[in-house]
């Protein structure tokens, strides 16, 4: 079960929908939670795309010298950039981070913010444009080992003796990650991707996605893995969690909501109006926004994408994990709120719980005080609770 971060590129607070409680996304914070996924043990850290976040690259690059195992699961943007630069850029960092690339392909779903960027296509031609640029960039890094000329004449994308000169360290390339709800998006899945992102919905509709996409895959004489998107809020108590959750959203109001749910509205996101159906656009009691055992929509009230939480004590949190595990989930990507706090909240609660997991260190046994001393002489032991 391996488990992933996230860096806030887009921001970081105590309450959503508000500056209270907030602290700057800046370098010296993206840093302290990237150093703290690296030594907690996390295998890596997904950094959001868009327009309201810092540039995913820049911040990944940044982060490279302040950590030591952890990978970055960055993202390429068919139809914004080309399949040549963005095979050169993903064999670069995979250099210089020595093999701690992994590629987040992102069609897109949000067509305002597509068209302000300069790319107008609708929702299907977008994932005609992504299978295109994928044949190439995938060519083109496998092609790089051998310093081969890559030519490819598509309906929207060509290259004509196209090359990588310097070949990443992974072979034959770092590997596909990828999301996406709509059929178009599982096509793509099953002839390209190497993990399949998504977002936290309930066990039956994450089983049936599993399904298609493995029988899409298996038409290609492919297997594929799969991962999930969740935000988490674990609490010693069930009780401290839920009131967590709660103080989470405890200062959006309704006009906020709406301003939020007129934007994801917009978009043409199969995944997004799942997500939005999970809570129906409207602050609601906990019973309402339950939509799961331990699975909360609340986030999603103002937040794109995953809007989804794991709520509750480390044994419910761990439990919900292992059912989607057994559906043959094996990546957890997981977020809180502050980040950097939830982060050491859910590795000493929950990595005990978890399979090959510990709340030690990941670079080796540990050289100082683990725990406060007693009375200046005595070493903390385990709770005597």
């Amino acid at each position: 079960m391996n488990v992933f971060w996230f860096i806030p590129t887009h921001g970081d607070s105590r309450y959503l929908g508000t500056s209270e409680g907030a602290r700057a996304a800046d370098l010296a914070y993206f840093q302290q939670v990237a150093t703290a996924a690296d030594t907690l043990g996390y295998e890596g850290v997904l950094l959001p795309t868009g327009r309201s976040c810092e540039d995913a690259w820049v911040v990944a690059s940044s982060l490279i010298a302040a950590t030591r195992r952890l990978k970055f699961l960055v993202a390429i943007r068919p139809g914004l950039s080309s399949p040549g630069l963005s095979a050169r850029m993903a064999a670069t960092f995979d250099r210089l981070s020595n093999g701690r690339l992994l590629i987040n392909v992102v069609t897109g779903g949000d067509q305002v913010e597509l068209e302000g960027d300069g790319f107008f296509a609708d929702h299907d031609t977008r994932y005609e444009i992504t299978d295109e640029f994928l044949h190439i960039w995938r060519r083109l890094l496998a092609a790089s080992h051998t310093n081969e000329a890559v030519d490819f004449i598509g309906k929207h994308l060509v290259s004509r003796g196209g090359k990588a000169l310097y070949p990443p360290v992974q072979h034959p390339h770092p590997p596909l990650w990828f999301g996406g709800s709509s059929p178009a998006a599982h096509t793509i899945a099953g002839e390209h991707i190497d993990t399949y992102l998504t977002w936290g919905e309930p066990p039956e509709a994450v089983a049936k996605k599993i399904a298609d996409i493995r029988k899409r895959a298996a038409e290609h004489g492919r297997t594929i893995r799969f991962g999930i998107r969740l935000h988490v809020i674990v609490r010693e108590t069930e009780e401290e969690a839920w009131a967590d959750a709660e103080r989470l959203i405890s200062r959006l109001d309704d006009e906020t909501v709406a301003r939020a749910q007129a934007a994801f509205g917009k978009m043409d996101s199969e995944g997004q109006r799942r997500m939005a159906a999970l809570h129906g656009g409207k602050r609601g009691t906990r019973k309402e926004l339950e939509v799961y055992p331990n699975l909360w929509a609340g986030v999603g009230l103002v937040r794109g994408g995953a809007g989804t939480a794991l709520v509750g004590n480390p044994e419910q949190v761990a439990a919900r994990m292992k059912e989607y595990a057994d559906l043959g989930i094996g990546t957890f990507i997981l977020s809180g709120y502050p980040h950097l706090e939830e982060s050491y909240r859910f590795a000493e609660l929950v990595f005990p719980l978890l399979p090959g997991r510990q709340a030690k260190r990941a670079d080796g046994p540990l050289s100082g005080p683990f725990g406060e001393v007693v009375g200046n002489q005595y070493l903390p032991r385990a709770s005597q609770s």
